[in-house]
């Protein structure tokens, strides 16, 4: 694999060592697994299994967790719990991980999403969090008898919800008058808790889109990319960071998308990603790659999510084996590091088997992430950073 580039466009200085990456993982509330792929995944989208898991990662160094949600059966995943109500179980289950419940616009009204929202951080100490999903999967609307927008209406709805839903939670009164929502003399209360940390629930939203891009400068706290390699990511957080710029406020945050299977030897991490593929459900990744590719078809310039995903790629929903997290941990650790030095803050994780992959990434593979961390320099020019990238990330 190819050595990192340098991102001249972060502002922050990502060699930072005092601000580590974190780690955050797919919830596996959805039947089926994080691939569609009849091997053998000792997972379960239950409520027992998944509390468990829950403690399990924030006691292997996971900040976040992710509730996914589908509203109907498809594409290999047949049963699904609801991503808000399953997002504060987790909460209630646990101490300090923060959990992201991913909710549609359209499906959705930001102003009832608040109230939950409130509640539901009150509960938590302020640990809950929100992942605005503009939509791929127009058989869910309509089954539903909800209209289907084209692609760039879908982002500009998505960036209306945002901005009522982060008034709702600042202001004491939301006036808002929309071309998707309006609010008149709107008042929550009580407020979610602002905490040193954030002045409201964090939100996320996905997207590999330029709408997206441009939408998460505006009006998003962090931006999740699927699976992306190193020039990639570089892009995409030029694109953001740009689009921050000209309306003057901070860039989001950026999350990178990576299923990770870290094995004694890479042989060994190699032929498990092998055998996934293998053993793909063909109909069921065919289905699901045909539902994407049209939603980002309509998109003008072609940069939708997905257009350019292979088969082997779709086999993990969001890309996740583009971002190279295969091999030994050694091997994990330095590409992850070389993804931090682009700017990378937060790695959305997927395994095989969850319980057993997620302690094996607490014990093996994050100790060496902090360690190449306190290794990195404090300042650098672009051309050292660059030497330093391509010395840690020449193997993997």
């Amino acid at each position: 694999m190819s050595a990192a580039p340098v991102n001249p466009l972060n502002p922050v200085n990502p060699l930072d060592p005092v601000n580590p990456v974190k780690f955050a993982y797919w919830v596996p509330n959805v039947s089926g697994g994080l691939v569609t792929s009849r091997i053998e995944q000792r997972t379960d989208w239950g409520y027992d299994y998944n509390r468990e898991l829950a403690v399990l990662a924030e006691n292997n160094g996971f900040d976040y967790a992710l509730s996914q949600v589908r509203y109907m059966a498809s594409y290999g995943a047949e049963f699904q719990h609801e991503s808000t109500s399953f997002s504060l179980a987790l909460l209630l289950a646990t101490q300090r991980l923060k959990v992201i419940a991913a909710v549609h616009p359209g499906l959705w009204h930001p102003g009832v999403l608040a109230k939950l929202g409130a509640t539901a951080d009150h509960l938590s100490n302020g640990r809950f969090a929100v992942n605005v999903v503009s939509g791929w999967f127009k058989g869910e609307f309509t089954a539903l008898g909800e209209p289907w927008l084209e692609h760039d209406e879908r982002y500009r709805r998505s960036e209306e919800f945002i901005r009522a839903l982060r008034q709702i939670w600042t202001e004491d009164h939301t006036e808002l008058a929309g071309d998707f929502y309006r609010l008149r003399d709107f008042s929550l209360k009580p407020k979610p808790l602002n905490t040193p940390e954030r002045p409201h629930p964090e939100i996320f939203q996905g997207g590999n889109s330029t709408a997206a891009r441009a939408m998460a400068g505006r009006v998003s706290d962090w931006y999740f990319s699927n699976g992306k390699d190193f020039d990639g990511v570089v892009e995409q957080i030029a694109d953001v960071r740009k689009a921050a710029a000209e309306v003057g406020r901070t860039a989001p945050k950026f999350g990178l998308n990576g299923f990770l299977i870290a094995r004694d030897t890479e042989a060994e991490a190699r032929e498990t990603l092998r055998e996934i593929v293998a053993q793909a459900d063909h109909e069921a990744v065919e289905g699901f790659g045909a539902a994407v590719k049209q939603a980002g078809r309509s998109t003008a310039d072609g940069k939708g999510m997905w257009q350019d995903s292979s088969f082997e790629d779709l086999v993990q929903y969001n890309d996740g084996f583009r971002t190279g997290l295969i091999g030994t941990p050694e091997q994990i650790a330095e590409r992850i590091v070389a993804y931090k030095r682009l700017g990378v803050d937060l790695f959305l994780l997927g395994f095989l088997h969850y319980h057993e992959e997620v302690e094996y990434f607490g014990s093996r593979v994050l100790p060496l992430v902090r360690e190449l961390e306190a290794r990195l320099p404090d300042t650098g020019t672009a051309t050292e950073t660059a030497t330093e990238t391509e010395s840690v990330s020449a193997h993997v």
